[in-house]
Formats: structure tokens, sequence, C-alpha cells
């Protein structure tokens, strides 16, 4: 692929950003969020007395 062929993808990208939103943004932002309430959950050093 040449540097002209990746650019022809750019604006079917931001045209599918236009119409479905940032997908892998949104997945990130989630995956992100999930991460941190499961290291709450899982923290158990209040438990034991270390925090």
């Amino acid at each position: 692929m040449t540097a002209t062929d990746k650019s022809d993808f750019v604006p079917i990208y931001d045209s599918l950003v236009a119409e479905h939103g940032d997908v892998p943004a949104e997945a990130r932002e989630a995956a992100e969020e999930i991460q941190r309430e499961a290291a709450e959950a899982l923290d158990w050093s209040k438990v034991r007395g270390g925090g």
C-alpha cells in the first residue's frame, strides 16, 4: 500500500465516523472504564488493612 492508497481510505473512515460515531474510540473508553471498575472491585487492600 502506498501513501496515496492509504490516504484514499481517510474519507471512507471519516464518513463512517460521521454515520456511526468513532466506534474504536468508544470501545477503548468502555474498556478503560471496565478496567478501572475491575481494579477497584478486586482491590483487597482495604480489607487487609493496607489502605
